[in-house]
């Protein structure tokens, strides 16, 4: 009797197509990859397929999704990465035919409905396809096709919509995010906060089965602030996949299933590519990184090839600056100090903060961060804490001029008045129109020179990982107001005469309110 080897073997020598179809079929019902490799021709008929580690690691995990072993999947990974293509057109054919689960309901939104039409389409035309159904028609028959609902007989069905659109009032067993942010409007607070706000609020309830559906985000990071920030800082128990284009040793992807080590970056040199077969080193420095730089400079290359909203060694503020400059105090006498202020009015956890910097230049020229403070309050705190921070500065023994931005127009004289006949009274300060500066980043631009040149110190504190955190994502972060601080306060350090001191004391702060912990 003859083995299954040697079964296997007499049909390869009989029907060798026939015994390569079989083999692609058993391949196909094993792995997403040979699915993939399988039925490439079909939606790539003039494009061969380009086998690489980072495919095989997305397969991997959505291969995890299918077996119930990953609910939560977040991946980052640069443009041209098959993302898309993978998780919304071969993925459900994979999961519907070769798996055997053609009651699957799958949502898809991007942030455009225009995008998960077209994989909708390209979904159906596999499926439809003639080498798809002599393995696995026999399983569902597809009932509607259009691109943005198409749906089988066995209940199951794939829906393509907008963010907040109303596709996404459907439920399903995958409920799939691909890229919700439209990259030139990240930099729009409030669209990117809507979007925000519908990922944390509507997406959730949007599952079948909280137990056992699925949630996955597949995005290039826009911004420090995006989704992929909001999924990151709230540890939302997300399974994290992370391939920049260039190996940074320093964020090597290390992902884990149920406890257990999953997948590890496989590259070991700083700058190594993660898919030289697709994307060659003439082809991102000739091309990709070249017209990236000339639509958003070193922020598009940074977030969208590097998974990092912002340049390796710092944006505005480049973190090589601030090396070997911590210091425990002023080693010279101090020539003026300022504390500016940038205000805000509201204590909502998703409204701007107050914050405010102190400054101080020494005899040599050399400009000292002697300290920061940021907070969120009602006016009337926020009043309280400009009070608090100028008694604390005198009773340290500090001569220090308070600064604060004025609004325009009768608002702005009003606000005058009530701090010189309230919190500032007996203080010496001074309001400096906002408009007669520009806009935050013109503002940073000088003091930013000046930290270039090595001539900003900052004096040791543990307010100084915060601090210098804003400078360096600045000005495309989410926080701006420490660095506007400074700003305010280092162009009121040069431009006024210069006053004696006497030497720095210490600070101490008024109660702090719980809610300004973590900022």
């Amino acid at each position: 009797m003859l083995s299954d080897r040697e079964k296997l073997v007499a049909q390869v020598l009989a029907d060798p197509e026939a015994a390569q179809l079989a083999l692609d079929k058993a391949d196909s019902e094993d792995k997403l990859l040979e699915f993939i490799a399988a039925h490439w021709n079909i939606l790539e008929p003039g494009r061969p397929f380009a086998r690489g580690w980072p495919v095989e690691a997305i397969c991997d995990h959505l291969e995890a999704v299918t077996n119930g072993d990953i609910l939560r999947l977040l991946i980052n990974v640069p443009p041209g990465f098959m993302k898309s293509l993978t998780t919304n057109v071969f993925w459900p054919a994979w999961e519907w035919g070769p798996k055997n689960n053609p009651s699957y309901r799958y949502v898809t939104a991007a942030y455009s409905e225009e995008l998960t039409f077209r994989d909708n389409r390209k979904f159906m035309q596999l499926c439809n396809s003639a080498q798809y159904k002599a393995n696995w028609g026999d399983r569902f028959l597809i009932e509607k096709s259009g691109e943005g609902l198409c749906t089988n007989d066995k209940t199951g069905f794939s829906r393509a919509t907008s963010v907040a659109g109303v596709g996404t009032g459907e439920r399903g067993d995958r409920f799939k995010v691909d890229d919700p942010h439209n990259i030139k409007d990240t930099e729009s607070d409030a669209k990117r906060e809507s979007t925000l706000l519908w990922f944390a609020e509507s997406v959730p309830t949007r599952i079948n089965d909280p137990a056992k559906s699925a949630i996955i985000t597949i995005m290039q990071r826009v911004h420090e602030h995006d989704v992929s920030g909001l999924i990151i800082s709230k540890e939302l128990g997300f399974t994290h996949l992370c391939i920049p284009m260039e190996f940074e040793p320093e964020r090597k992807c290390f992902t884990e299933v149920k406890g257990v080590p999953f997948f590890e970056d496989p590259r070991i040199v700083d700058g190594e590519l993660a898919w030289p077969q697709r994307y060659t080193r003439e082809f991102l420095e000739g091309t990709l990184k070249p017209m990236m730089m000339s639509q958003g400079g070193d922020f598009s290359v940074a977030s969208q090839l590097q998974q990092r909203p912002q340049p390796r060694g710092g944006l505005m503020f480049k973190k090589p600056w601030f090396e070997d400059k911590i210091v425990s105090g002023i080693p010279e006498p101090v020539s003026k100090r300022v504390r500016a202020w940038d205000l805000a009015g509201s204590k909502t956890k998703r409204s701007p903060r107050s914050a405010s910097v102190r400054l101080a230049r020494g005899k040599s020229g050399a400009i000292y961060v002697e300290h920061c403070h940021a907070f969120r309050g009602s006016p009337l705190e926020v009043e309280q804490r400009v009070r608090a921070l100028s008694q604390a500065d005198r009773d340290a023994g500090l001569s220090v001029q308070v600064v604060l931005p004025q609004d325009p127009a009768q608002a702005g004289k009003s606000q005058k008045i009530q701090y010189a006949r309230g919190p500032l009274a007996g203080f010496d300060f001074k309001f400096v129109r906002e408009s007669a500066e520009g806009d935050k980043a013109s503002r940073a631009r000088p003091f930013a020179a000046q930290c270039e040149l090595g001539n900003v110190f900052v004096v040791k504190g543990d307010w100084n990982d915060d601090f210098l955190n804003e400078l360096f994502t600045f000005p495309t972060g989410r926080y701006k107001d420490r660095v506007d601080a400074t700003s305010l306060a280092y162009l009121s350090l040069v431009d006024q005469p210069v006053q004696s001191a006497p030497a720095p004391g210490e600070l101490i702060l008024p109660q702090a309110d719980p809610e300004d912990a973590g900022y």
